[in-house]
């Protein structure tokens, strides 16, 4: 019996960063992929999110701002989330530095939204993955369908996000967390406080990737999803 497994993308992401998972997780996981646009805080994101899912209990796979989501969507349903995997994200809220450079950003973004995504490519991918074409064609074309408006909301709700690290001990199912060796917005060691802070959460450090690992490192992320959704449905 396939996991039906809700998976939120990240800030200007949506279904394509997920795209290799869903594929290659068919076989144990009905994939649903939240549609984290048309809201402005992770509460309304992760009702919304919720409202997609079947009754009963589902995983829960967020990425970046997706996994602010997922433990947003861990606070509310906590007896229907039969598993958690967050991925380059933080349990910690938005600091005064951060805010200022995402109101900066914003405010660009105003005028000339391009400027902000060629902006942001540095700081989701490796140089290595900088120059590869499908990888920054689809990160692009991702933006473009999120568009200007969509972005603005989504940077008020990470800004706005609660300090979930007192949330973290009461988690009490199946849980990975996982994070791109070489991710500078979300490094290994947030993953390292997140998964210490989680009882018997697993931490797998992906070689060779940045912030977007799902689509950097398709292969291996789908690889440490795999063992984690089998234990769901052991």
């Amino acid at each position: 019996m396939r996991t039906p497994l809700l998976l939120i993308p990240g800030l200007l992401c949506d279904h394509r960063l997920w795209q290799a998972q869903v594929e290659g997780l068919a076989n144990a996981a009905d994939c649903v992929v939240a549609d984290v646009a048309n809201a402005d805080s992770v509460t309304a994101m992760a009702a919304a999110a919720i409202a997609r899912m079947p009754s009963g209990r589902f995983a829960v796979a967020g990425l970046s701002m997706g996994g602010y989501v997922a433990l947003e969507v861990m606070r509310r349903a906590p007896a229907r989330v039969s598993g958690l995997a967050l991925l380059d994200t933080n349990a910690r809220p938005d600091s005064p530095q951060a805010t200022e450079d995402r109101r900066r950003m914003m405010a660009i973004a105003g005028t000339d939204f391009d400027r902000v995504v060629d902006a942001l490519l540095p700081r989701l991918l490796l140089p290595a993955h900088q120059k590869d074409e499908r990888i920054v064609a689809t990160v692009k074309a991702m933006a473009r369908a999120t568009g200007t408006e969509a972005y603005l909301r989504q940077q008020e709700a990470i800004i706005a996000r609660p300090d979930s690290r007192p949330d973290l001990a009461a988690i009490a199912c199946p849980t990975l967390v996982l994070c791109g060796q070489e991710d500078t917005l979300t490094p290994p060691a947030l993953h390292e406080e997140m998964a210490a802070g989680i009882a018997g959460a697993r931490l797998v450090i992906v070689p060779q990737s940045g912030h977007l690992s799902p689509l950097e490192q398709p292969a291996a992320v789908t690889a440490a999803m795999q063992p984690w959704l089998a234990a769901l449905a052991a």
